[in-house]
Formats: structure tokens, sequence, C-alpha cells
């Protein structure tokens, strides 16, 4: 969430970056107007109150009963007027702030402008395209052949877009997260593992709501949320605390399954496993000073390059333009593994610096010294890696003529084989 105090103080600044963005500025005068009614109606009620105390001690000292009835008659009339004004004021601050959760975070000036996606920037390209001397198969056709993906099970138990991992398939998904634990906690990340459900209010703070409510699962009965991604649960894990400078940064890595209402066309863009409606990630978060952001994103994307590169996957880092930026993101770098079989890039991790605009939501705020003012955090994302499409790109990269995969080398301890039959 914004500060309110850009729209108070530099709405030019608000309506440019929702311009950038290709987002309605009539939105800058809404929450202008809100403001303005919120604080003529605050103060109103400050100065009826401040009326009430006096005229309560003026009661008290009164000794003349015809002025003590005259006082308390206008006393009632002051709390009516207080309790009506009280209401109001509850009232716009509901819909200021449900306003203000609507309004995406502010573009960093390097991003790039542009529409949609088709002008994001390739920043560099690590590794050729993998092009076999056979004909190569999308893993759809490759994991049906080897029994290690079974869709018609997997349909037949849950719907459409669900699947079923099976023996070296899944062990493939196991020993990568596992591997990527262990690899971010080496880096210096502090391993966490969180409820997979949660509050309305830890989807409010990590900004999945208002703005993702037809994409998200709800359980209406108890009142809690399937987590996207564990981005949510790691936003909130110090919502409303005050942390000291010297803890920051802190850096959390953590493993859940991610559930999502995928909305998709029938079509060649969703066969296969590379969009579901449950999946697994490993996330990579930070809290940090303001002012250490920006290289804390470097080091974020040069891990989840760094995993990249264990792997033998070749890669590319795309700069997402203000078009194609995330709601809450100032700034984000895709890293897309190439996938030799369907013969396109796959996004496998989205890395983000968000500022201070989730910390705001959830009360995260440090404290430079002791007496100082508190301020917020700024929180940084990214994922390390989503499985599905990692999984995709291992194997249509790895496969053999004989349609069998090579594993890469850092997971062959862990899957017990070097190749999968």
């Amino acid at each position: 969430m914004l500060d309110i105090r850009l729209f108070r103080d530099e709405p030019d600044v608000v309506r440019a970056a929702l311009e950038r963005r290709g987002e309605d500025v009539a939105v800058v005068e809404v929450v202008r107007e809100l403001d303005a009614a919120r604080r003529e109606t605050l103060a109103e009620v400050e100065e009826l109150r401040a009326r009430r105390n006096r005229e309560s001690k003026e009661i008290g000292r009164s000794k003349d009963p015809a002025e003590r009835e005259a006082k308390i008659a206008a006393m009632r009339e002051v709390n009516e007027r207080i309790t009506a004004l009280e209401d109001q004021l509850g009232d716009t601050e509901r819909q200021l702030t449900e306003t203000l959760q609507g309004v995406p975070n502010v573009p960093r000036d390097d991003v790039p402008l542009g529409a949609d996606e088709s002008e994001n920037v390739v920043v560099r390209q690590v590794g050729d395209e993998v092009e076999h001397d056979f004909e190569a198969l999308p893993h759809w056709d490759l994991g049906t052949q080897l029994g290690i993906i079974d869709f018609e099970r997997g349909a037949r138990m849950s719907g459409s877009r669900f699947y079923v991992l099976r023996d070296a398939g899944a062990r493939l998904q196991r020993s990568l997260t596992q591997w990527m634990l262990d690899f971010h906690t080496e880096r210096g990340y502090s391993e966490v593992y969180p409820p997979f459900v949660v509050r309305e209010e830890c989807m409010l703070n990590a900004g999945q709501l208002p703005k993702f409510r037809d994409n998200l699962y709800h359980d209406v009965e108890d009142d809690v949320w399937l987590v996207p991604t564990a981005e949510v649960p790691l936003t909130n894990m110090h919502a409303g605390e005050i942390i000291e400078a010297d803890a920051l940064p802190i850096q959390y890595v953590a493993y859940t399954a991610c559930f999502r209402r995928e909305k998709m066309k029938a079509g060649r863009d969703v066969r296969g496993i590379k969009r579901g409606h449950q999946f697994d990630k490993v996330e990579m978060y930070k809290f940090t000073v303001p002012e250490d952001s920006p290289a804390a994103l470097d080091a974020m994307l040069a891990d989840g390059e760094a995993m990249l590169q264990a792997l033998g996957l070749p890669y590319r880092v795309v700069q997402l333009c203000t078009g194609d930026l995330g709601f809450g993101s100032a700034i984000t770098y895709d890293l897309e593994a190439w996938a030799a079989g369907s013969g396109e890039w796959l996004e496998v991790s989205s890395i983000s610096d968000f500022g201070s605009f989730q910390a705001r939501r959830a009360g995260v705020r440090f404290r430079r010294e002791p007496g100082a003012p508190t301020e917020h955090v700024h929180t940084l994302n990214g994922s390390g890696l989503a499985l599905p499409r990692t999984v995709i790109a291992i194997m249509e990269n790895g496969q053999q003529p004989d349609g069998s995969i090579v594993v890469p080398e850092v997971l062959r301890d862990r899957m017990g084989t070097d190749v999968i039959r």
C-alpha cells in the first residue's frame, strides 16, 4: 500500500506511476477527496471531544440546578453529534483503506516503459538453446511414456489441471525441493516451514487481496485461504512488529504447495504440468532497510541464476516492463529456463523488490537506534525455484534418443540414479 502522504504532497508522482502502468489515474483524486473528508471529520470530532471535556468540568463546578440541566442537555446534543461523526469517520476510513488497497505500487525509475509482456526486455541469456539431433518430445508425452506423470488419474481424482507424479517423477520433484532448500540455507537464508492456510488479513498484507480474489482458494466455513505462494506467510512472519536495525537483513527460504484458480484458455500453452491449480515452489524472501533493497535484489537474482547454472539449464534474465509489472512490485526480473521439447522459454522464477508496499500493509517496521522513529522495512521475494517448470526443463533438455532422461549431476545422489528410464 502506498503512503497516503504521496497522494497529499506528490499526487503527480502517483498519477505518472499509474500512467506508466496503464492504470486509471482517476483513483488519485478519489483518494485525495476521501483523505480530505477524513481529516475534516476527524478535526470536528476532536474539537467536539475537547468541548465535551471542558463543559463536563463546568457542569461539575456549577451550583445552579437550572444551569446544570441546561449544560447537560447541550452535552447530550454534543454526544449525539460525536456519535454520528464517529460513524461517518469509520465509513470514510474504510472507503479510504479499500481504495488504497486497490492502488498498485510505484515502479522504480529504471523499469522500462511498456504496455504488456511483449515489451519486456531480455537483459542477458546464459547458455545456448538445447537442440536435439532427434525428434524431441514435450514433457507431457515424455512423462507419459516413462510412466512418471499420470494425467488421467490426476484428473479423475481432482479434475482438470491436476496430475500425479509417480516413481522417478515424484523423486525428481522431492530431490529438487530438498536441494533448493539446502542451496539457499548454505547461502545464508533461514529455512521456514509455514502454514499452507492463512487468515484473510495475511492475504491483504501481502497484496493478494483484494486484487486477486477470484484467483484464490477460500474456505468459507473456517474463513481461511490456501496460500498461492509462500510469499504470503513469509510477508506476515513479522506483521505488526518493530525490528531493530541490527537484526536486518532477515532472509527466509520456504517450501510450500501453492494453490491458484488458474484461468486458462485451451491450447498448447496449458498442456502438461506448466500451469496447474496446485504446484510446489521454494520461495526466497528478504526484509531489509530501504537503502539496501537494490543490492538485496541483485543478490537474490544472483542466487536464482546460480541455481539454474548448477542444474545446467540454459536460461535468460528478463526485466518486466511497466505494463507487465506485478501489482505490488516496484521492479521485477523473471528467470526463464529453456525447454527443448516444447521449444519455449518458461518462467521458473519472478524476483521482485516491493519497497515498503507490503510492509506498510503488514505494519512491519524497524528502528535504526533506540528511541529513533520507526520506518517501514522493504520486502523482496523470488521463486527459488518453481518446481513444475524446472522439472519440465530438466526433462525436455535432458531427454535422450531412447526416451530416457539424464539427471543433473547435483541431483544424482538424492535421486539415486544418473538416468530416468
